[in-house]
């Protein structure tokens, strides 16, 4: 079991307005709030969860403090957990199909956080082989290295992440293995389930029919996040007007070293963190007393 750790607050005086302003915390009603969250949690047999302080507290930051929305989800979150095994359940970093998804880098937050402390994370659709890879462990490896990312991180646990969604390379097959079912799982895992904020989707290299394959992702969303979508089209590099570009690896623009390195930083840190995964899977919903 992951050791339970008091949270304490480090916050500048910045990030504490910020925090007071943007999600309703203050240093009077974080603790009392947290404690509620374990409460909840420690009243329902079925439900096997982390109470770490900190682990409650990004769940109550991305629902503005509003205890009843915490609680939804972070049941979701051990929900999908229970109800999809294929993206979830034997997190072994040294598994073949997963270290075949971390050698192609399909997943790769920047090493650096951008200037307003958030979470700028490359997903490289396309990376993959549809004929011999399965979606699913593209999404196992990719959930893993989320989970790392933002497991401990302050910063976005506040700010949040943009996500720059790479479409080179991406074709028929790999779409095919997009129905709109698991479309809808992504998109609730999303704004449904991960403690986190989504503050912009940047879709680069994106193929003339994008919109076709967009107008599915939106059914599913919110309006709010429709909103923080924008599509850059193949060949262009416009989304460097809205992402730092200093943070990024050299072939997208950057100055932080190279995709190799992004790969070879999250293999090395997934791998590190083999017995992490372990305790954190063995946190779950149990359906049959459900």
């Amino acid at each position: 079991m992951i050791e339970s750790k008091p949270y304490v607050c480090q916050l500048s005086q910045i990030e504490k307005d910020y925090a007071a302003a943007n999600l309703n915390e203050t240093d009077d009603n974080r603790s009392q709030k947290i404690e509620e969250i374990r409460e909840w949690i420690l009243k329902h047999d079925n439900l096997h969860a982390c109470t770490d302080d900190f682990f409650i507290l990004r769940f109550l930051r991305t629902s503005k403090f509003n205890i009843e929305k915490a609680k939804y989800k972070l049941w979701n979150y051990y929900e999908q957990r229970c109800n999809i095994p294929e993206w979830y359940a034997n997190k072994d970093p040294f598994l073949a199909e997963l270290q075949d998804m971390f050698k192609l880098g399909v997943f790769l937050p920047m090493r650096k956080l951008d200037n307003e402390g958030r979470l700028v994370v490359l997903i490289r659709v396309a990376a993959h082989d549809p004929s011999r890879q399965k979606l699913a462990d593209m999404l196992k490896a990719s959930l893993m290295i989320l989970d790392l990312a933002i497991r401990e991180n302050e910063s976005v646990s506040l700010h949040g992440v943009i996500a720059i969604m790479d479409l080179a390379g991406i074709s028929l097959g790999h779409a095919l293995q997009f129905p709109p079912s698991v479309i809808k799982k992504l998109v609730h895992a999303w704004q449904g389930c991960y403690p986190l904020r989504i503050q912009a989707l940047e879709f680069i290299n994106s193929p003339t029919y994008i919109n076709v394959v967009l107008n599915v992702f939106k059914s599913f969303m919110t309006n709010k996040l429709k909103q923080r979508i924008h599509v850059h089209t193949r060949g262009t590099k416009t989304f460097l007007d809205k992402v730092q570009h200093d943070i990024l690896p050299i072939e997208y623009g950057g100055s932080d070293g190279s995709i190799d390195d992004l790969k070879d930083y999250w293999k090395n840190r997934v791998e590190e963190n083999r017995m992490w995964f372990t305790i954190d899977e063995s946190y779950k919903l149990n359906v049959n007393n459900v």
